[in-house]
Order: C-alpha cells, then structure tokens, then sequence
C-alpha cells in the first residue's frame, strides 16, 4: 500500500487531518502515515503508524518509508507556538526542515506535496479590501517579529516551487489565515509572550455568562474558518488529477465581529445568564479579511460545510466531548 505521510502531524491541526482522512477514506490503495515532534500515543488507537521526526535532522528521515504517494506537510515554526523571539528556529525548520522534506520526496519519488503556507505574505490587503485573491503579490511587513516567519514560508514556497519545475514533483500550496479548531491548549505566544487565545477567552466569557465587549469597528468581516473544512480541501488535493494549485484557505464568507461574537453568546451561554454585548469603538480595530475560495472551488470541488454558527456547534461538541474523556 502506498503511504500518504503527514509531517506535523501531533499538532492540532495534523491530527484533524489525520482523522479527517480515516473518516473519509474507503479504499485500500493508500495508507496514512503520521510524523512530529511530541511523544504522543494520540495515534495508537487509530491504527496509524507514527514516528517521532525532527525534521531539521537529516538522518531522521531513514525512519520513514520509502513507498510514498503524497507528503502533507503542516510542520512549521511560527510566532504563536514560539516563547521569547528566536529567528534561528524558523530559518532551521521551514527553510532547512522543508528542505529536508523535498529532498525526501526527490529521494522516494513521491508524487505531490501538500504545503500549509501562512497567509502573512498577503493579509495587509485586507485593510485596504477584506476579499484576498490568490494572485495578490507579496506584501508585508519588514518591521516586525513575524517578518522572518513570512520570509522563511515564502522562501519553502519558493523551494516547492523549484522541486516542481526541476523534478516533476506535483505541488499544492494552501493559504491559511487564523484556523479554528478546538483543542485542549487555549493558550499561544503574542510578541513571545504566553496569553490566552482571544476566542477561547470569549467562549469562556460567554459560558460564564460574563460582559463581553466588543472592540473597534464592529462591522468588520472575518472569514472563520473551521478546521474540519481545511481538512477537506487537503483531502481533495491528495486524489485531483492535476500538476499544481494555489489555494486561499477559508469559506468566502465574511461575518462581522458583532455576529461573531453574538454567535458565541448563543451557541455558548446558558438560557437565563447570556452574556450582555459592551460596545467599544475606542478600542482598537480586529483584521479584516475575506479568502477568494474560487480556485479550490473550481479545481477540488471545494465545498465549505460549515458556516459560523456551524462551525461553533461543532466546536462545542468536540470541546463537551475533550472534557468528558478528561473526567
């Protein structure tokens, strides 16, 4: 059996995908592989091999097999997993490890890379117009501690990009912006500084029955997008018949940050204590934007399946459930 082997695969989103795929598929022609960096048992029970891989070690690879259809790759280095500011580490594992992970495609013959790339290199265009097109040019900022996490995943696009000219290797490059998805850590690093993820702190509010204030220009739109309708898209990409594809990731859909959070309220507070909504438009003003989902609709046959309120119903029951297995 031919193996897909999925690199990050202990991160939140690797394992959604992991499951994703086991859900989903039904043939018997190709075989799921997970790798990462943590000691975990998360796979055991699913029946899936796993290996523990550093990446930016070369030698780490011989591990692995060799009989590859597809590499997923969702490792990475990035600002919200990094205590402190180390620009080392992203030069080491998206430049170096991504490397490492194409030369292993070269070695093995594989057939097509799936890359998870940040949509940094083109997110400022939302202040300008929320709706970002795939084609948009780079552009971003050179003054910031995020400016060599966008170089260093543009420069492992730019890799991708000569193993497929030069070596045939098929490429699908995916633009994420925020991904939501439930997991046990609600915490990450904001300018290398621990805190509570933003959303997380407003579904605990919204479950307590707590004020929520809403910050900025409550008219601003975001697009949220699950994590189960990203798992999709890579699906999708494992098996279309083509060469190449470069896809916003997202449901095309803007909801303004008054309705997120009027969302949050209903799915998550209880009747009788709902959480009262306090303007502020002193404060300062969320991101904006829409993803173009155009591309994936019409090459993949995308199809997001969850809309805002959705997506946090399904939250819900994955987070209800982690906390059932917990006691």
């Amino acid at each position: 059996m031919k193996k897909i082997v999925v690199f990050g695969a202990s991160g939140d989103t690797g394992q959604y995908f992991i499951r994703y795929f086991l859900d989903n598929y039904t043939g018997n022609e190709y075989q799921i592989v997970a790798t990462g960096t943590r000691k975990t048992n998360c796979f055991e029970h699913l029946g899936v091999s796993y290996y523990r891989v550093d990446i930016t070690n070369k030698d780490d690879f011989s591990k692995l097999p060799n009989d590859v259809y597809a590499v997923v790759d969702l490792a990475g280095a990035m600002p919200a997993r990094m205590k402190g500011y180390n620009p080392y580490k992203y030069i080491d594992v998206n430049i170096i490890g991504n490397l490492n992970i194409l030369e292993y495609c070269r070695a093995n013959h594989v057939d097509r890379i799936l890359f998870a790339q940040s949509f940094g290199d083109i997110k400022d265009y939302g202040e300008e117009n929320p709706l970002l097109t795939v084609d948009l040019p780079r552009k971003f900022s050179f003054t910031s501690d995020h400016s060599i996490y966008v170089m260093s995943k543009n420069f492992a696009v730019d890799m991708i990009e000569n193993y497929h000219q030069m070596y045939g290797l098929k490429r699908f490059i995916f633009r994420l912006p925020t991904i939501y998805l439930y997991s046990p850590i609600d915490t990450f690093y904001v300018d290398g500084v621990q805190r509570k993820i933003g959303y997380r702190l407003l579904i605990d509010k919204a479950r307590a029955g707590e004020p929520i204030e809403v910050w900025g220009d409550s008219s601003r739109v975001k697009d949220m997008v699950y994590v189960k309708d990203f798992c999709q898209m890579l699906y999708k990409a494992i098996f279309v018949d083509r060469s190449c594809g470069y896809y916003n990731v997202g449901t095309g859909i803007g909801t303004s940050l008054l309705d997120q959070i009027k969302g949050m309220v209903e799915v998550f507070g209880e009747d009788g204590r709902k959480s009262e909504i306090i303007m502020r438009p002193d404060k300062p003003n969320a991101p904006q934007y829409i993803m173009d989902i155009s591309p994936a609709v019409k090459e993949l046959g995308y199809e997001p399946k969850y809309n805002y309120l959705e997506m946090l119903r399904d939250f819900k029951k994955e987070m209800l459930l982690s906390e059932l297995n917990k006691h």
